[in-house]
């Protein structure tokens, strides 16, 4: 099964959070199975989760696994456009992974955006070129009929490619048959004639029971659904959004597997304002016995055998948002106890002493939970590295993303950064999934906290990451009409699809 180079599909969704990052992956894990060439696209994310590639670029982590999905190196490419937001009303742009400004929602979507789309189309195209495939991934909705003149992540690049779309919808939210019947019916004529079928995402029960809608769906609007995939817990890769995370919920959906040794580890996430990389505490929730749970109270600390804080793109507002809820206190009286506590990036330089910034917050001087002997200066270059060495005796690699620029001037080196008793720093995301040092983290963790925790020998992370694609890969070629999937690869978009009216002025 091969598809000629340059072929191509658009994944769209009804909503955000639709699956189209799920769907993208499971399609390129599925192609590449089959020996075809493929690459993951997405020609703008607004996401806080990022990665940093071999080349020094950042883009969404999305990206990054659905090229590992892909069997391919993370490039640039392949998130030209990544905007990491500041608050409600700006972010920050990153172009060809490096930053080159702050915008607001209206100043991008009046005139910046635009002048990007000449980069989207460039950088589409060169993966066109050098693969047999590229499988696209949209944001939000493609209906969203207030932004379609300055779109260039969904119908945008899709025209602008001749690309088939097809459109994912959550059954599980409810609506999905209205969903994919007014997504169509709100876009123009020129667009619906790329609109190439449906996928229902998330379905539970009897498929045979969701037949006659989808029959009805297609007499609706003349497009088939080429697949119905079935809920299946702990499917998701990295989110794009930092955001939504649930503060009470556990890591992704799946169950704790029993512990090795004879106690549970617990570990709590300081749910900051602005966190990103919160993906750092996946490898940890992957152990058999570590439960992870995000929290926002000062007493959710009180049984923590680990407490987090991690990520954010508002170090400054994160440091007052700690105060102001009483986390600042019971992460000092945590160390004075000598029980372990972990900053990584931002949450490492709320741990130190001074923060100056007159970057990111513009808030001058201000004090640290002083808990790390640590100054940290914003400077207006951003650093984007992925470092590797050593730590607790075991190899580690790496990757940083931060305007922050941390003088150590005591402590124990732990990774760039520092250690003093039960409290670790660092500028590295990631760590973690060196399995080495995160066991033998671990145990330094469980003996400070007094539990008879053990790690089990045998995780590896990578392959769990591996087994979870392979799923998703599985989902499409189980669940999906791969024949119909091909032919829209390899010839593009039917002719003849009917328009539905009303269409978007």
């Amino acid at each position: 099964m091969t598809a000629p180079r340059g072929g191509g599909l658009l994944v769209a969704g009804t909503t955000s959070d639709a699956g189209k990052s799920v769907v993208t992956a499971g399609i390129c894990r599925w192609l590449v199975r089959r020996g075809v060439k493929v690459a993951p696209f997405k020609a703008q994310n607004m996401s806080l989760n990022s990665y940093v590639t071999r080349e020094g670029a950042e883009i969404g982590r999305a990206q990054a696994m659905q090229a590992a999905a892909a069997r391919v190196e993370p490039s640039a490419l392949m998130n030209p456009v990544l905007l990491k937001p500041g608050g409600d009303r700006s972010s920050q742009v990153v172009l060809m992974g490096k930053p080159v400004g702050e915008l607001s929602a209206r100043g991008y979507h009046a005139g910046r955006q635009e002048q990007l789309f000449g980069t989207v189309t460039a950088c589409l195209e060169e993966l066109r070129r050098t693969h047999d495939a590229v499988i696209c991934e949209g944001a939000g909705s493609p209906a969203e009929i207030n932004l379609r003149r300055s779109d260039i992540v969904n119908m945008g690049v899709a025209r602008a490619g001749r690309l088939p779309v097809v459109v994912v919808g959550d059954i599980d939210r409810g609506g999905v048959f209205a969903s994919f019947f007014g997504t169509t019916a709100l876009l123009s004529p020129e667009d619906q004639k790329l609109i190439a079928g449906y996928v229902v995402n998330k379905f539970r029960g009897d498929v045979t029971l969701l037949e006659p809608g989808l029959e009805m769906l297609r007499g609706l609007t003349g497009r088939p659904t080429l697949g119905v995939l079935p809920f299946a817990h702990g499917l998701g890769i990295d989110e794009e959004d930092g955001l939504r995370v649930s503060l009470r919920g556990a890591v992704r959906e799946s169950v704790v597997a029993p512990p090795y040794g004879t106690d549970v580890l617990r570990v709590a996430v300081c749910a900051v304002p602005l966190m990103s990389n919160f993906t750092d505490v996946d490898a940890l929730a992957a152990e058999p016995g570590v439960v992870v749970r995000f929290v926002d109270r000062a007493e959710e600390l009180a049984d923590a055998d680990l407490v987090v804080v991690p990520g954010t793109r508002g170090t400054v507002k994160a440091l007052a948002w700690l105060r102001e809820r009483g986390l600042a206190d019971a992460l000092k009286r945590r160390a004075a106890e000598g029980r372990p506590v972990l900053g990584v990036c931002g949450g490492f330089q709320v741990l130190g002493e001074r923060i100056d910034d007159e970057v990111e917050s513009r808030a001058g001087t201000v004090e640290g939970l002083g808990l790390l002997p640590v100054r940290v200066r914003f400077a207006v270059e951003k650093t984007l590295a992925r470092p590797a060495g050593k730590a607790l005796g075991e190899h580690v690699e790496g990757y940083e993303i931060h305007h922050g620029v941390a003088e150590v001037l005591d402590g124990e080196p732990f990774l760039d950064g520092c250690r003093v008793g039960a409290v670790w720093g660092t500028h590295w995301h990631g760590s973690l999934e060196s399995d080495g040092f995160r066991r033998a983290f671990l145990r330094e963790v469980a003996r400070a906290a007094g539990r008879a925790f053990v790690p089990a020998p045998d995780t590896s992370f990578a392959a769990l990451r591996e087994e979870q694609l392979d799923r998703l890969g599985d989902l499409i070629e189980e669940h999906a009409d791969t024949d119909a999937l091909l032919r829209l690869i390899e010839d593009g978009v039917p002719a003849g699809l009917p328009f539905i009216p009303p269409g978007a002025p």
